[in-house]
């Protein structure tokens, strides 16, 4: 064992015990990992992030998933990206990590993230819903979805009563419409207003920048881009240097806190990252997840969004078919519209090829096992899924 691992285990009980004297909780520690490849900014740069953390709170242990680094902290070594993301799930799987932080992940349909910034306007906070991933493959759906999302999020961080508004996107006031119906089935949503003199719960780019809601309720997408903006505004685009990150990734049945960052996010970023991670870890946002879908349910979600869902226009056959063995996915294949994605996998699976849908950073994507990877793109190149041959998703 290195001397800076014997003084990094000096250092983590020594500060276990003050912690624990000054709270009066003797349990361990949250611990939150943070894998270190694949930054714009290099492996040091999130380093870096890491050991600002670390100064700045002593309620949560961090722990590094990444090549040798000259730092105090815990590092767990790994290889390579696809290694690292290995380690990481099977660390969370085991209870040796509470929570992480990471990139180029690739979350299934049905779980996006919830992203967390500091306007310019009046410095408050503001929770995005949802910054990246796909609730579902009805854009309205997903937008409901999100709502609670971000609900989760801000209770799982101590928002106790957050205040809601919905960007003024397509869909807007459909979402509108199932959300007030929600709430006068029983749902308590605290509905915010908007800035300008009309009001309502539609918000504008205005109640953006002020924070006129805790929670705004957007798709994918669009909160992507307003992430990069909130956090790189300062910087000219390449530097992320501001807000907690893209945030954790919520679903009704998702059972781990896995927080992204972009590759362009900066060390303070990472800090915050960090910090929002452990807090949704003591908070314990998969136990919020299932009561506050629960509270939804017996509002009658389940027939809300059944009114929502509308067929995509080039529906695949609904006939029976055998979906084919459950493979190991490794390869992404990006380039299909979202309404399609469910049909795609259903074309693949009557070919024979197992398959996957999820999200990557840039949209929809398929994951399929290595052999198959070719003929999927033949099939979906011929029943123009795709229109050229895609490059494998990465943020």
């Amino acid at each position: 064992m290195s001397d800076n691992n014997v003084k990094t285990i000096i250092g983590e009980v020594f500060n276990e015990i003050a912690d624990a004297m000054k709270t009066g909780n003797f349990g361990s520690r949250v611990k939150v990992g943070l894998t270190t490849l694949g930054s714009e900014h290099g492996t040091a740069e999130l380093v870096k992030g890491a050991e600002m953390a670390a100064k700045k709170y002593s309620d949560f242990e961090i722990v590094l998933i990444g090549p040798k680094a000259d730092t105090a902290l815990r590092i767990v070594e790994v290889n390579n990206e696809e290694e690292m993301h290995h380690k990481m799930d099977a660390m969370l799987q085991a209870g040796e990590l509470d929570a992480a932080v990471t990139m180029h992940y690739n979350f299934p349909i049905g779980v996006s993230t919830v992203g967390r910034v500091v306007t310019p306007g009046f410095g408050k906070e503001l929770i995005m819903a949802a910054t990246t991933g796909t609730s579902s493959t009805n854009r309205v759906e997903g937008l409901v979805k999100n709502t609670l999302y971000g609900i989760i999020a801000a209770k799982a961080i101590g928002v106790e009563n957050p205040t809601v508004g919905i960007l003024n996107i397509d869909g807007a006031r459909k979402v509108e419409g199932a959300l007030k119906e929600l709430k006068s089935k029983g749902y308590d949503i605290n509905f915010s207003e908007s800035v300008r003199s009309d009001g309502g719960i539609v918000m504008r780019g205005n109640d953006l920048l002020a924070a006129a809601a805790d929670i705004i309720v957007m798709d994918s997408l669009t909160g992507n881009l307003m992430m990069k903006i909130f956090s790189a505004f300062t910087t000219g685009g390449s530097y992320e240097a501001m807000g907690y990150g893209y945030g954790p990734g919520v679903g009704e049945h998702y059972d781990k806190i896995i927080c992204i960052l972009s590759r362009a996010s900066g060390a303070p970023v990472v800090s915050e990252a960090l910090r929002y991670a452990a807090s949704c870890a003591k908070g314990k946002l998969q136990q919020i997840a299932k009561e506050e879908f629960a509270k939804a349910r017996k509002a009658g979600l389940d027939d809300i969004l059944k009114g929502l869902t509308v067929e995509s226009g080039k529906a695949a056959s609904k006939e029976d078919y055998k979906m084919p063995d459950k493979k190991t996915v490794v390869h992404s294949i990006a380039g299909i519209d979202i309404l399609e994605l469910d049909n795609a996998v259903m074309t693949l699976g009557k070919a024979g090829i197992y398959s996957e849908s999820g999200m990557g950073c840039t949209g929809p994507i398929v994951l399929v096992a290595e052999e198959d990877y070719n003929k999927a793109i033949d099939i979906l190149l011929g029943n123009k899924f795709i229109s050229e041959r895609p490059l494998e998703s990465h943020c």
